[in-house]
């Protein structure tokens, strides 16, 4: 008897996803309570509070995993719902590109000088 398999489960996609979700919200938290405690005003308050490198880190930890995320949502709608195979793949690049394109944007602003 021949056993079909799909080509992938959805469990994995769910749970990379319970994991980026968790880390944006555990991020979430942490910038809330900083800007409760910092109250920033005006432009070097902000700058400020960005200087440490634990908080550079921990933002761009929060980006990446936005921009995972969204790439497993928009390959999962891409799959499931644009079927010719060339506009498809077109799509993928275009996405691909631009989660790329913002997480080097938002890497440049994290350790401009």
């Amino acid at each position: 008897m021949r056993r079909v398999v799909a080509a992938h489960s959805g469990t994995a996609d769910w749970l990379r996803r319970r994991l980026t979700a968790g880390v944006m919200a555990g991020c979430t938290v942490l910038a809330v309570a900083a800007l409760l405690s910092a109250r920033p005003e005006n432009h070097e308050q902000w700058k400020a509070l960005f200087a440490p490198g634990w908080v550079r880190v921990v933002t761009l930890l929060c980006f990446i995993s936005l921009c995972y995320h969204a790439w497993i949502g928009m390959r999962d709608i891409l799959m499931d719902y644009v079927k010719p195979t060339g506009l498809r793949l077109v799509l993928y690049t275009a996405v691909v590109v631009s989660l790329f394109g913002y997480a080097a944007w938002a890497t440049h602003i994290m350790w401009r000088g």
